[in-house]
C-alpha cells in the first residue's frame, strides 16, 4: 500500500499541492488525470520521494518514504521521469539492464540477468535487444525505457507521462502491457501513470486520482468517476461519456 497524509508541496514559496490524502492498493493502474498544472507530475514525484514535502507525508506498506534510504527506496518504487538522460548510442539490452543497478550496485547476478530476459520479453524488445536507442521509433524507444523501469522488480512503477507524443498504436500496446503486468497475482506490480488521454484512461486505468489546482478532485473506480458532469467540472469543459463496451469513454462536447 502507498498512501499520501496531508501531503503539502511547495515550489519557490508557492504550495502546488495541498492536503492530499490517498491509499492505494499495490496492483492495477492508477492513472493521474486533471488539467495543466493542476500538480500531477508534482504528486507523482512526491510519491517516489523525490520532493520532500511542506507539510504531511507518503507512507510505504505504513513506513515514512522520507525515512527510507535512496537503496532502499530504489528497491520498493521504479519512477521513470519525462526526461531521459541517456545516450542515444546505448543499446536496448544495457538500457534494460540499468534498471537492475539498486539491486547489484556493478556486479550482477543470475536473478539480474533473469530480471532482465523477463523484461525483454514482456516488452516485446528481443528483437531489438542489440539496436541502439536512436535506431529506434518514438513508440519503441519509450517502450525500452518502460521495460528498464519493470527490470527493476519493484512492487510499483511510478511513470511520468510515459505515452506523450506516441501515436495511438504505441500507446495502447505500452498501456496492453502495462495492464496486464499488474493484474492481480503473486508477481503483480502497482502501476501509478499521469497520463492526459482520458480514453486510455477509461480502457485500461482501474482507478483514478483526479487533480485540480494543487488538490484532489476525486479519486476511486474509473468508471464510477468517469460521468459527463464529474469530468466537466473537473476540466472547466463541456465534457460528454459514451458508454462502449460496459465502458465509460468521455469527449470533448
Amino acid at each position: 500500500m502507498i498512501e499520501t497524509r496531508d501531503l503539502s508541496i511547495a515550489r519557490d514559496g508557492t504550495e502546488v499541492l495541498s492536503a492530499v490524502d490517498l491509499s492505494l492498493p499495490p496492483e492495477g493502474i492508477t492513472a493521474i488525470i486533471g488539467p495543466n498544472g493542476a500538480g500531477k507530475s508534482t504528486l507523482l514525484h512526491a510519491m517516489a520521494g523525490l520532493l520532500r514535502p511542506q507539510g504531511g507525508q507518503v507512507c510505504l506498506s505504513g513506513q515514512d518514504l522520507a525515512a527510507m534510504a535512496p537503496a532502499e527506496r530504489a528497491k520498493a518504487l521504479a519512477l521513470l521521469t519525462q526526461e531521459q538522460s541517456v545516450t542515444a548510442r546505448l543499446c536496448v539490452g544495457d538500457l534494460i539492464a540499468f534498471g537492475r543497478w539498486p539491486h547489484h550496485r556493478g556486479r550482477p547476478g543470475p536473478a539480474d540477468h533473469e530480471a532482465v530476459e523477463d523484461a525483454i520479453a514482456a516488452f516485446g524488445l528481443a528483437p531489438f535487444r542489440d539496436r541502439s536507442l536512436d535506431t529506434l521509433s518514438g513508440g519503441q524507444r519509450q517502450r525500452a525505457f518502460v521495460a528498464m523501469a519493470y527490470a527493476q522488480t519493484t512492487p510499483w512503477i511510478l511513470l511520468d507521462e510515459p505515452l506523450s507524443a506516441l501515436d495511438p498504436r504505441y500507446a495502447h500496446d505500452i498501456m496492453h502491457r502495462l495492464h496486464g503486468l499488474s493484474r492481480p497475482g503473486p508477481e503483480a506490480r502497482g502501476i501509478l501513470i499521469v497520463v492526459h488521454d482520458l480514453g486510455i484512461t477509461a480502457r485500461f486505468a482501474d482507478r483514478i486520482v483526479a487533480l485540480k489546482d494543487g488538490r484532489l478532485y476525486g479519486a476511486g473506480a474509473t468508471n464510477d468517476l468517469m460521468t459527463a458532469d464529474w469530468l466537466s467540472n473537473l476540466y472547466d469543459t463541456p465534457m460528454q461519456v459514451a458508454e462502449i463496451d460496459g465502458r465509460r469513454i468521455p469527449f470533448a462536447a
